[in-house]
């Protein structure tokens, strides 16, 4: 009886070793944020409405993807701050919380959760672009290169 005892034990210690191995995979980026924000919610505007806020001088522009997709075009004026760098959300907590900020990625995702965390660390206006630099293209706006 104890030999099968044990065997059941150790088939369920390493179910439960390839689950946790499992859900630390798929936990997502460090800089992942919970979709409850702190009363901020960041609003979600397409390439025209962004072109209008960035021709009005109304937006930073906060581009955070790698610097190496950001080197390969992005829209004129943006700063590139880095989703995945390790040291993301404390560049972000030095920026101005009272400036509005458009915030964009390649198609969406990460723009996404910096928007969140944005919201979360109190921002006051935060624009996320749908879909990204991708959407922007499509849409004729000027890429600088």
């Amino acid at each position: 009886m104890i030999p099968q005892t044990t065997k059941i034990l150790r088939a369920g210690l390493s179910l439960l070793a390839v689950l946790g191995t499992c859900v630390l995979a798929n936990a997502g980026p460090t800089n992942s944020v919970p979709d409850q924000a702190a009363g901020h919610k960041s609003q979600l505007v397409g390439p025209a409405e962004a072109a209008k806020l960035i021709d009005s001088k109304k937006v930073v522009i906060l581009d955070v993807r790698t610097p190496a997709e950001f080197a390969e075009g992005h829209i004129t004026g943006a700063t590139n701050l880095d989703f995945h760098a390790p040291d993301f959300r404390a560049k972000l907590e030095k920026l101005d919380k009272n400036q509005p900020y458009l915030v964009h990625c390649a198609a969406g995702g990460r723009s996404g959760q910096a928007c969140k965390l944005m919201n979360r660390l109190e921002f006051k206006t935060v624009y996320d672009l749908k879909g990204g630099m991708q959407a922007w293209e499509k849409a004729g706006q000027p890429v600088e290169k």
